[in-house]
């Protein structure tokens, strides 16, 4: 084939789209997703928001959106990223950084299990990545990849989460203290280098820190998966660009006929930082963590990591050939199988892990590539899936033996029997397809019932939107010999991965409201009686409650022109789901959105003499809208004093003005 009209092939291939896509709907789908009133659907499906940067949550089968979850992104609705408690959580080695773009979510197991304690998404754009609790569904813990540039591959897991594993998905000059980083691009091949870094996860807390990092040759990490059963000790990436071409990569990335399946042994990895054979590189990343009892965030600066070296240390990493600019990287339930995806290849590759450990042994290798050991093809293959289909991207599995593909070109799933190879079933997605997800389908025992795709194009699914049409996630029916179209919803930013849980493993521990008397932030009002307003220079700090329907104080006086204000505004309410809003008229940063028992911070810097109103942004009761104040600002220098009150009135007889 001529690469330089490969383009031009893949959108020719393209228009093999299928037709007709009502066929595909069978008659009794509304009954099978529809979940009556009151009634709550079975499954959880935790969704990347891709460029939202924030993860979104849908329930399933109904498709019915639960939640916006913030995380990379600022969100004025929440306040996230805006409130004085939440801004250390988008700090980075580079400053504040209030975006990114997120793509792929893992759910925390036990013995290859989802246990329903955390969700973890990478920011692919500054390397990062964020643990979710999924008791209050708000983000806990944001941890920064150094030497990284591109974190796509990443955060997969180990059987039991030992470890979130990132991948670098841009090989670059390493930035770590004292390294040559202003060099030529085109000479990529003599100074540009990748990474994979093990981030370890406290099991009883969650919380992260970067035990050891790969030195890897300068070649694109895509995507990957931990071992399980057999394979538990070890983890498989998928890689392209083995041309380490810096230009042009979709003709000059796509010259060879088979790019590699990496095999890390991560036991072994251990064993070497145990012996004291990793060297500590001097390295600049934040490590952020919120804490639900100080309701605050703190941002801490790391300066070392951990690195071993492959080249010497010979049997950490082996490379499998694999063809053909491979995407995708999955391991099957039992741990024996690993499949790769080459966008390019017309068959799909099946690598069996006894063969793998048979040829490690063996030393069945056909060379090195920059220092690493090349297993051969034949030695480590289980076999191929002939002409499955056009664009193989990912797979998972439904724990009854077969596998689903999804193919961006031919926009569709593919069906397949594992141990035998063969195709038993296709249907057509609307349209090109990326990632699809079936409930725990990267677990040891998936619940085999839905896939789930996520499309990149919708074109005539919904009411158009402008040039930009939402993206579409469909529903499929797996629980029989053959796949059926059941639903499909719109999703929110660009959904890459997902993962779906039992609502059963969650939902019962979900926290209702924060314990009032547990609240140790440092500016709490745990009462009305204790709200105060304190000067301290030029900062004003305002000890405020909230309670259906007023605030305490509500009015507010002796605020001066030039004043920074702090509004610690506490949600006294202890009943579920009585969330407080707060804002102020002019505020230019956000409002805040605060839970029972909670307390949250908005700054506000005046910027003129007047009277500004405060008031609540989240309806709370009949009275929401009487749940209002005011907050007068002086000239600067002014002598008005300092003074707040609630319930006062003028003397009666007496005009307000007269008071």
């Amino acid at each position: 084939m001529n690469y330089a009209t490969l383009p031009l092939f893949l959108v020719a291939l393209h228009g093999c789209a299928p037709k007709n896509p009502t066929q595909a709907i069978t008659g009794d789908a509304a009954e099978k997703v529809y979940v009556a009133p009151g009634k709550h659907d079975e499954f959880y499906n935790i969704v990347s928001g891709g460029f939202s940067g924030q993860v979104t949550v849908y329930g399933l089968p109904s498709g019915r959106l639960f939640r916006q979850i913030p995380v990379f992104s600022q969100n004025p609705e929440s306040g996230w990223g805006y409130s004085e408690e939440t801004k250390p959580m988008l700090m980075t080695s580079h400053g504040f950084a209030p975006w990114d773009d997120s793509h792929h979510i893992a759910l925390s197991t036990t013995n290859g299990e989802h246990d329903g304690k955390w969700a973890f998404v990478n920011g692919n754009n500054t390397p990062r990545i964020a643990r979710i609790s999924l008791k209050t569904f708000r983000t806990e813990e944001i941890i920064e990849i150094p030497n990284a540039s591109g974190n796509h591959s990443s955060p997969f897991l180990t059987e039991n989460s030992e470890y979130a594993i990132a991948g670098t998905r841009f090989s670059f000059p390493l930035d770590y203290t004292g390294a040559n980083t202003d060099v030529a691009i085109n000479s990529y091949k003599e100074n540009f280098k990748g990474t994979v870094s093990f981030v370890a996860i406290n099991k009883e807390t969650g919380n992260m820190n970067i035990a050891f990092q790969l030195l890897l040759p300068g070649i694109n990490f895509d995507l990957s998966r931990g071992g399980r059963g057999p394979s538990r000790d070890w983890f498989f990436f998928s890689c392209y660009n083995t041309e380490q071409a810096n230009t042009l990569l979709e003709v000059n990335a796509s010259q060879k006929d088979k790019d590699f399946i990496m095999a890390v042994n991560w036991k072994k990895c251990e064993e070497y930082v145990k012996a004291g054979k990793g060297k500590m590189l001097g390295v600049k990343y934040a490590h952020n963590t919120y804490s639900e009892e100080t309701h605050s965030a703190t941002s801490t600066i790391i300066k070392e990591v951990l690195t071993l070296d492959p080249k010497e240390l010979k049997d950490l990493i082996y490379f499998m050939p694999c063809p053909k600019s491979p995407h995708g990287c999955d391991v099957d339930p039992t741990g024996k199988y690993i499949v790769g995806s080459g966008k390019l290849a017309a068959i799909i590759p099946v690598f069996s892990f006894d063969k793998i450990i048979k040829a490690i042994g063996d030393k069945n290798f056909e060379g090195e590539y920059d220092g690493i050991p090349v297993l051969k093809y034949d030695a480590v293959l289980h076999g191929e899936v002939k002409k499955p289909g056009l664009g193989p991207l990912h797979t998972e599995f439904d724990g009854k033996g077969f596998a689903y593909t999804s193919f961006f070109v031919s926009s569709e799933i593919v069906k397949w029997d594992i141990e035998k190879l063969t195709v038993v079933d296709r249907v057509p997605t609307y349209y090109s397809i990326g990632h699809l997800c079936i409930p725990g389908g990267p677990t040891v025992k998936p619940h085999g019932k839905y896939v789930i795709a996520y499309n990149k194009i919708t074109k005539d699914r919904y009411l158009p939107t402008g040039p930009e049409l939402t993206q579409s996630a469909q529903l499929y029916d797996i629980s029989g010999e053959k796949m059926k179209l059941l639903l499909d919803f719109p999703t929110i930013g660009e959904p890459h991965y997902a993962e779906a849980i039992p609502a059963t493993l969650v939902a019962p521990n979900s926290l209702k409201i924060f314990k009032i008397e547990n609240n140790k932030h440092a500016y709490v009002t745990k009462s009305e009686k204790d709200a105060r307003v304190v000067r301290e220079g030029n900062k004003i700090h305002v000890y405020m409650t909230s309670m259906r329907s007023h605030f305490v104080p509500d009015n507010i006086e002796g605020i001066r022109l030039g004043d920074e204000v702090y509004f610690h505004v506490t949600n006294l309410e202890q009943d579920w789901d009585v969330p407080h809003g707060f804002a102020v008229k002019g505020a230019g940063n956000a409002e805040l959105l605060i839970m029972p028992g909670e307390t949250a911070t908005l700054k506000w810097v005046p910027d003129r003499v007047g009277v500004q109103a405060i008031y609540c942004t989240d309806f709370c009761s009949a009275l929401h809208q009487e749940m209002q104040g005011y907050a007068r600002v002086s000239p600067a220098g002014s002598s008005t004093p300092l003074k707040w009150s609630t319930g006062e009135t003028p003397e009666a007889g007496l005009p307000a003005a007269s008071k």
